[in-house]
């Protein structure tokens, strides 16, 4: 493969863009090298200025679940574009968008549309935090929430301490308002929670974890936090920014039948515009303004053409869709498994539904801790090795995988020819 014009495009971005990258993994820092510049993407495919063609498993980092450039969608973009791109009002589409989201995610009686993830988390802790009086907020390692000051903090020198600035620029006294836990650990939540719940506004999770690889809740791990911020007054949030719509038609909480009492959406649901959406009981959200003293606003929130985008994309889904995207995920989960077995690479396979990691590290992965151990130096070649043999995979050993409606078996099996030749070298 040749990569002339991206690594040209990559020295112009690093004189007037930070790192030449507006997002840090797409700097591919973590593996060596330079980032492909992508020129367009289609189904399962995306082509890049060279004129490569990779099979991507990115999928922008989760919303290109029905693939990239579906027709549909890009026909309701189009239509609502023509219509005006942005009002700062209400319209009727968001109102139909709401009602979609509502039936498909019931637990989400009432919500507010914002622009990304990362509104959608800190408006939901804020929420929280107005309805209870209350100043703590419980997180886990390995859990991703966007960049919000309270939510980039990590873990302080024991189990349960006050958290510590995980980013320059983050305060002292913000991380001191986040307690940090072991994603899994029950045992250390219970603890928690039953000495400090009466200080704890919200305890906040990825139900199933995409930002430290794929790493699913132990049997009893969510069922713990939702019933315990029921019993101490506190606010169980789950964050379906990555797996809404992803993991099932009503995200991780349709799948593990649970009702959290809110829930952040994105990605999916803006069908690959920005938007997002956060949401849940309805005596909670209507503390939000104008209807309580808790505010949050935004003038692109609501957009139409983001609204549109998500419309169709949700519109779209339906049970055979999962069905297939299990079917491919089982396919391919067996598949790099096997190849790294017979490179005696040691390694594990972890997948739920259409997320998916090959851990450089002996399974199971449970915590960051473990995710951590991984072989760092062995992940950078396997993505070198799979980028010049055509597939497009996360650039960091700590995203999960994506599968999409559009990939093939001929697309998994590709894949796994070239995983087996990656993890060879």
């Amino acid at each position: 493969m040749k990569h002339d014009r991206s690594k040209a495009l990559f020295a112009r971005a690093e004189r007037v863009i930070v790192a030449g990258v507006n997002s840090p993994v797409r700097a591919f820092r973590a593996v060596g090298g330079e980032p492909p510049f992508i020129a367009r993407g289609h189904g399962a495919r995306v082509v890049d200025v060279d004129g490569n063609e990779y099979i991507d498993y990115v999928g922008s980092w989760g919303p290109a679940i029905l693939g990239h450039a579906h027709p549909e969608v890009v026909r309701a973009v189009q239509a609502a574009a023509g219509e005006g791109l942005s009002f700062g009002a209400p319209t009727e589409r968001e109102v139909v968008f709401a009602e979609l989201v509502n039936q498909l995610v019931p637990s989400m009686e009432l919500m507010r549309c914002v622009s990304s993830g990362t509104e959608a988390t800190m408006s939901a802790i804020r929420v929280a935090r107005g309805f209870t009086g209350r100043e703590l907020i419980v997180k886990f390692e390995g859990c991703y929430h966007g960049h919000a000051d309270h939510l980039l903090v990590k873990a302080g020198s024991g189990a349960a301490t006050f958290g510590e600035p995980d980013s320059a620029g983050v305060t002292s006294a913000v991380a001191r308002t986040t307690l940090t836990l072991a994603y899994n650990d029950v045992a250390a939540l219970r603890e928690l929670v039953h000495a400090r719940g009466s200080e704890i506004a919200a305890v906040i999770v990825e139900p199933v974890v995409g930002n430290m690889g794929c790493v699913p809740p132990e049997p009893g791990f969510l069922e713990a936090i939702v019933e315990l911020c029921k019993t101490h007054g506190a606010v169980s949030i789950f964050d379906e920014v990555m797996t809404g719509f992803r993991l099932g038609i009503a995200g991780a909480q349709g799948r593990f039948g649970l009702t959290p009492d809110l829930t952040t959406l994105g990605k999916i649901a803006g069908g690959g515009l920005p938007l997002a959406v956060y949401g849940g009981r309805r005596d909670i959200m209507s503390r939000v303004a104008p209807l309580g003293p808790v505010y949050q606003a935004g003038t692109l929130s609501g957009n139409p053409v983001a609204v549109a985008a998500g419309l169709a994309t949700l519109s779209l889904l339906e049970p055979a869709l999962y069905e297939k995207l299990e079917a491919l995920g089982a396919r391919l989960e067996l598949g790099l498994a096997s190849a790294a077995a017979k490179a005696g690479v040691p390694s594990c396979v972890q997948r739920v539904g259409a997320m998916i990691t090959l851990f450089f590290a002996p399974g199971p992965i449970r915590t960051f801790d473990d995710a951590a151990r991984q072989d760092k130096e062995r992940f950078a070649r396997f993505h070198r090795g799979l980028v010049e043999r055509g597939v497009y995979w996360p650039a960091s050993m700590y995203e999960a995988a994506f599968l999409g409606a559009a990939h093939t078996e001929a697309d998994i099996d590709r894949t796994i020819d070239a995983a087996a030749q990656a993890l060879a070298g």
